[in-house]
């Protein structure tokens, strides 16, 4: 079955803004009991997440762990509800990417969120991932935000 695919338009510029709406996806997502692979570019982008997640609310509690390569990218969901990984694949319900590209191991995942700003760089790659998606045969839903 085809993932479905949600585009998280932001209208502002801020990328701490992008990062927070998707700390807070991931929060409802953790409430509701699901599992979470977060995609990002690189190491960096990984290790400041890490500590966003942990920072982004004063009164939120979402447990997760960065992902290695001993992660679980097979089989049921892992124990940890969410996974942090620099474009590694984990078993979970929803792929959110914060990656610049399309992750290729996007149609493994039952749900993936996307997400991009106004910022003219942000939003270009944003429309390569739409596109990417596209190209594949899934029909992406966009929800504006205001940031």
């Amino acid at each position: 079955m085809a993932p479905r695919i949600d585009f998280y338009v932001l209208d502002g510029v801020l990328e701490r803004a992008l990062r927070v709406y998707a700390c807070r996806l991931i929060e409802k997502a953790f409430l509701q009991g699901l599992t979470v692979c977060v995609s990002l570019d690189t190491p960096a982008d990984a290790d400041a997440f890490d500590t966003l997640l942990w920072t982004f609310a004063d009164r939120a509690f979402v447990p997760h762990e960065r992902a290695t390569s001993a992660a679980p990218s097979v089989g049921p969901p892992p124990a940890t509800p969410i996974w942090i990984g620099c474009r590694t694949p984990v078993a979970a319900d929803l792929l959110v990417n914060l990656d610049q590209e399309a992750p290729v191991f996007y149609d493994s995942y039952a749900r993936v969120a996307d997400f991009v700003d106004a910022e003219p760089a942000r939003r270009d790659a944003g429309r390569r991932r739409f596109a990417y998606y596209r190209e594949r045969g899934q029909l992406p839903e966009t929800h504006n935000v205001s940031a």
